[in-house]
């Protein structure tokens, strides 16, 4: 059995990557990582999560190009009310991170599916449990919980990751038509994958007595 200590430092030393060497992920590795994701917990087994892997260099510079534009147009109308400075701002420090995939591999785009289980069916929906935006949460939290299995899998096999939202935020209507992704389907974030070119140093985290309480 895998030790506490190993598994601790496991999370405390993975780090989110922006630069990768140009080297090719193998489809084995892809695979591997896929196959701990799908491990993850989720609300009654529904396993509501999907991952289009994108090795295409192509796809991958024109989903960066999309969200520059994105970025881009929303410069413009905040410049057009006066905000020049928060214009400036969001291209020059918010550009950067949201397109931080740019130079990796391999990019995933995370997917929450539908929620569905025999309990939302024979239970939940007949007796009007929540408002129907809730399962949408639903979905989205258990991919959550899948995206986390498979970046410490592969920070596991050496590989380096990032998380991004930018791109979902600014740019989701295009990625959704130019990947062809079903409207039933949410786009939950996208995971740059790679060999890492940089070693970030571990950054501050607040202690845990300022994020916990404890009820004895």
């Amino acid at each position: 059995m895998t030790s506490f200590l190993e598994v601790k430092e496991l999370i405390q030393n993975r780090r989110s990557i922006r630069k990768y060497k140009d080297i090719d992920v193998s489809n084995e590795d892809i695979i591997d990582v896929l196959d701990c994701a799908r491990y993850a917990p989720s609300d009654t087994n529904s396993q509501t999560w999907e991952f289009i892997v994108i090795k295409d260099r192509e796809k991958i510079k024109k989903i960066e190009e999309m969200t520059w534009d994105a970025l881009r147009e929303r410069a413009g109308e905040a410049e057009e009310k006066g905000l020049e400075k928060e214009s400036k701002l969001l291209l020059r420090s918010f550009g950067p991170y949201a397109t931080a995939f740019s130079g990796a591999p391999v990019l995933i785009i995370c997917l929450a599916t539908p929620y569905n289980s025999k309990f939302k069916e024979k239970i939940f929906e007949p007796i009007g449990l929540v408002d129907e935006s809730v399962w949408r949460e639903e979905g989205i939290k258990s991919s959550c919980l899948a995206s986390q299995n498979l970046m410490l899998a592969a920070y596991a096999k050496g590989l380096g990751t990032c998380p991004m939202t930018g791109p979902v935020l600014l740019a989701q209507d295009k990625i959704r038509a130019y990947l062809g992704i079903e409207g039933e389907k949410e786009i939950n974030m996208v995971i740059a994958l790679g060999y890492p070119q940089e070693t970030p140093k571990r950054i501050a985290r607040k202690e845990v007595s300022e994020i916990s309480i404890i009820i004895e």
